[in-house]
């Protein structure tokens, strides 16, 4: 298997990529939405790195610091051994205020020995889109944009510098340090700072996963799954990233190739319903501030997707300029599927704004606020179900009547019509159930094929669809259902290929997807688990979990043959899937409440 052998740090602001060879060959500036400064996973000539030239003779290795975000690569040989950890500053500095600066440290630990390396520092700001100088100042390195020489970044080590950009041999005596920041430093940059920036980020990952729920079964896949989760959120708004990279194709050579580097209000609800399940609500309480902030009035419509602080216009374009990974164009920057119709995504948020009325103590003010929104999205849902949309698959030919469309149309006024009765307002609690009731006989008559034995993928052909699956997750159908039962057998059949499912195997606007879609095999290990075939839903489980990378991370993408992971990296979807299908299999660990840090 070849993957995506990559680790990712980060801090809540941006993140890179580091190979298992400990190369950054991904790392957007200042933000993640920012063009890169490291683009070598885009372009192997042109792109960019920053790596450590060791001799044939290391032994490289890779973990991630127990509980956190931090990643160590450990360079091994006879006549010595070094450690590089790589993190980016992230700890709380008051209640509600974090220290998260746009800076990557890379801590050089002597481990034994005298190893010897050389570095190999090569930014290509902006994309690559043009060349880059470099100034040597008496505390840091500045490397500009020569066509726009405000575009800056600095360099600060205890190496000296034309060690560094002569690509000298360092002969390691001691510690030492290599600071990629957007911004010039306003303190003294040394090992003690480092060390304090590195033990105070370490603290915070460790508080955030001993506040996370413990699990009798894959507690370690778990874990990891949240910290990667946690990573793409975004700070400052409380947005959800579903990916960190743009482009990485689904399959080598072809053209699906997207920037994922948004919030989609699916994928975002998702993850954030999946981290209040496991103990984190503060993820929550700043997505659904995100989603209040985002509507500028109360007859604002909501797009699927927006930019990480909100945006609503996500200009797609291309960047010829680059080869693409393994040669696989275009390299595209934004996504021109903000303006689809995908009547499926208020459901995911309902479920999400229920949960907030469930297990969020609002202020008054705030929780008429969020009825607003509830109300928004029921006139929405209410004047569109019956309207063809792109889907949950954001197909860029016709639109179509797509069965979980109108599932998750359901989704959204049975919520809405729960908190309607929370909230004692029985006039549109009536209303809104009945308008439910309207979607499930509607879906019912024109989902169900008898010819098929099973549900479709839209009304209007008996193709079958992986995201039918979720039919019983969200509770429109029971799992005891016959109806449910059959659809599991009959996407079985029809879509399990190699041991992997396809999202659906019927021609699209691209031809015929040719890559297996990572979240819908674990869509299937809990509709086989639900409809009693337990063990092999655990077989199943566990086979997946072996095609993820050395670290444990998860892309959107497998390749059937070889078990590759493909598309973009990490990817949100993979694994929120990953953490809610392990919880079948295990218990929470329960602690006293007086015992509980």
């Amino acid at each position: 298997m070849e993957h995506l052998n990559y680790g990712a740090v980060g801090n809540c602001r941006t993140a890179a990529l580091i190979s298992d060879k400990g190369s950054i060959d991904w790392f957007c500036f200042p933000d993640f939405d920012s063009p890169s400064v490291f683009g070598k996973l885009l372009d192997e000539k042109k792109g960019g790195n920053m790596s450590f030239i060791v001799g044939n003779d290391y032994r490289i290795s890779q973990r991630y610091l127990e509980h956190t975000n931090i990643l160590s690569t450990l360079f091994e040989a006879t006549e010595g051994a070094f450690e590089v950890i790589d993190f980016m500053p992230r700890y709380k500095l008051l209640d509600y205020d974090y220290y998260l600066p746009p800076e990557l440290y890379r801590l050089i630990r002597l481990k034994r020995g005298t190893p010897r390396f050389r570095v190999n520092y090569n930014p290509a700001l902006n994309y690559a889109r043009g060349e880059v100088g470099h100034k040597t100042g008496p505390e840091y390195v500045k490397t500009y944009a020569k066509a726009n020489e405000r575009d800056t970044i600095y360099l600060y080590s205890g190496i000296p510098y034309d060690v560094i950009f002569n690509q000298q041999e360092v002969l390691l005596q001691r510690d030492e340090f290599l600071l990629v920041s957007y911004n010039q430093k306003l303190i003294p940059i040394d090992m003690n700072r480092v060390n304090l920036e590195f033990q105070r980020t370490r603290l915070y990952w460790m508080n955030w996963t001993n506040r996370s729920k413990k699990y009798t079964a894959f507690n370690e896949q778990i874990e990891r799954s949240m910290l990667v989760l946690k990573l793409m959120s975004y700070q400052r708004s409380g947005a959800v990233l579903a990916a960190l990279t743009t482009s990485l194709p689904e399959s080598i050579g072809e053209v699906r190739n997207w920037d994922y580097r948004f919030c989609w209000l699916r994928d975002a609800s998702m993850s954030i319903e999946t981290l209040v399940k496991v103990g984190h609500r503060g993820a929550a309480e700043r997505f659904i501030a995100f989603i209040t902030g985002i509507l500028y009035s109360k007859y604002d419509r909501f797009q699927i997707m927006y930019g990480i602080r909100g945006e609503r216009v996500l200009t797609e374009y291309d960047l010829p300029h680059l080869a693409g990974y393994k040669n696989s164009k275009p390299v595209r920057v934004g996504n021109d599927a903000y303006h689809q119709m995908q009547n499926d995504s208020f459901g995911y948020l309902m479920d999400v704004i229920y949960q907030y009325y469930l297990y969020f103590p609002g202020t008054l003010d705030e929780i008429e606020d969020m009825f607003e929104v509830v109300k928004n999205i029921v006139r929405t849902v209410m004047e569109d179900w019956r309207k063809p949309d792109k889907g949950i698959w954001e197909i860029r030919g016709d639109e179509k009547h797509f069965v979980l469309s109108k599932v998750m149309c359901w989704v959204a006024l049975d919520r809405a019509e729960k908190i309607a009765v929370m909230l004692q307002k029985g006039g549109y609690a009536d209303k809104w159930r009945c308008e439910a009731e309207l979607i499930k006989t509607d879906v019912f008559m024109q989902g169900w094929k008898e010819e098929i034995q099973s549900f479709s993928q839209t009304y209007c052909n008996t193709e079958l669809d992986s995201s039918l699956l979720l039919m019983e997750v969200y509770g429109f159908i029971d799992a005891t259902d016959p109806r449910y039962k059959q659809t599991v057998d009959a996407i079985y059949r029809k879509l399990m290929f190699k041991g992997l499912m396809f999202r659906y195997n019927n021609v699209d606007d691209f031809g015929i997807p040719s890559s297996a879609f990572t979240i819908c095999t674990f869509w299937m290990v809990r509709a086989l688990y639900v409809t009693g075939r337990q063990a092999e839903a655990l077989n199943l489980f566990e086979t997946l979990l072996s095609y993820s990378n050395h670290l444990g991370l998860f892309s959107e993408d497998l390749d059937f043959d070889t078990k590759s992971q493909l598309g973009n990296f990490p990817q949100a979807y993979s694994h929120l899937a990953l953490i809610n299908t392990a919880m079948l299999f295990g218990e929470e660990k329960r602690l006293s409440k007086f015992i509980r840090p």
